[in-house]
């Protein structure tokens, strides 16, 4: 078992990630993780210093590479559009240059929040907002594993982890948000990760995908106006949101898996950010174990008054 102090002492010293999609929320709770861990961590993102993604938001993939350094890791940044292949092929080789091998490929690529139009028929939705939602959320992984996965397996025993929305079994019985692209997007990079877990297998390589819960990034402590140090104001607006997870839990997650030695164990699997503190001891950074996939369908989908007691 890997405790919280044990990924603090250096396991992933010597790896190398790549973190695509670096910029806030979990990707850069990620990469600042692995660096805790001692990796070396390439951040990519949009939104770089003097450049913003369509997005419109103010962190940058440099920020996230300072973060990584503090952490005691080393991060650097690299401004990428991931569906761009020549830049993405063009990123590859430059570690490849620079360090010789790929260990740790995090998935992260996401950009499409403000594309979703909620709680409407898919026939009213916009179809070019639909679709370009589709190939950030799905082709970005594409084409970025389509290029990281020769450098990832020329060494055995490397890792691959899919961000999503939702474990494959939670998904695969509800309509996320009412939205088809959205819903196609989160189903989608599950499938990926048990896709690639298959076309790993003869090189030793993990793939999982991995959830957090109801995560409290940048954006969503804007929405809820609140911040980290006070977020519980925000129960206020929304009881359940009792039961959300800062991004360093999902960082802690990964870090833990990646530093597991046999990890191999999980591959083609679906798993929380919960299920991860459960199985290697971290907790969140209140010293919590929020579980709110459970919580969601046990407490929240029944209609149940907001009480976290027993999941968290």
């Amino acid at each position: 078992m890997t405790t919280n102090a044990q990924v603090a002492a250096g396991p992933l010293q010597g790896r190398v990630a790549l973190v695509a999609g670096a910029t806030r929320g979990t990707g850069r709770a990620i990469a600042v993780e692995l660096g805790r861990a001692g990796a070396t961590v390439y951040c990519t993102g949009r939104s770089g210093e003097g450049h913003r993604s369509e997005m419109d938001r103010p962190e940058t993939i440099e920020e996230t590479a300072q973060l990584v350094a503090r952490a005691g890791g080393q991060g650097i940044a690299v401004r990428v559009d991931h569906l761009v292949p020549e830049q993405v092929e063009a990123l590859v080789a430059k570690i490849d240059a620079e360090q010789g091998r790929l260990d740790i490929l995090i998935n992260d690529i996401w950009g499409g929040d403000h594309l979703g139009e909620w709680d409407i028929p898919m026939w009213k939705h916009s179809l070019e907002r639909g679709t370009r939602l589709l190939r950030l959320a799905i082709d970005t992984h594409i084409i970025t594993a389509h290029h990281a996965f020769p450098l990832l397996t020329r060494t055995p025993g490397g890792l691959v982890v899919e961000l999503t929305d939702g474990t494959t079994d939670h998904n695969a019985t509800r309509y996320r948000a009412d939205n088809v692209y959205y819903d196609l997007a989160k189903a989608s990079v599950n499938r990926l990760a048990f896709a690639w877990s298959k076309e790993l297998l003869p090189y030793g390589g993990t793939s999982v995908a991995v959830t957090p819960g109801w995560i409290r990034s940048e954006a969503m402590l804007e929405h809820f106006g609140v911040t980290e140090e006070n977020w519980r104001d925000g129960t206020e607006r929304d009881p359940h949101f009792a039961i959300s997870e800062s991004p360093a839990y999902i960082g802690r997650a990964v870090a833990s898996l990646a530093s597991d030695p046999e990890r191999a164990r999980w591959t083609g699997r679906s798993l929380t950010s919960a299920e991860l503190a459960e199985e290697y001891g971290f907790t969140d950074a209140d010293g919590s174990r929020p579980d709110c996939w459970r919580y969601l369908v046990e407490v929240q989908e029944k209609g149940l008054p907001a009480d976290t007691t027993g999941y968290r």
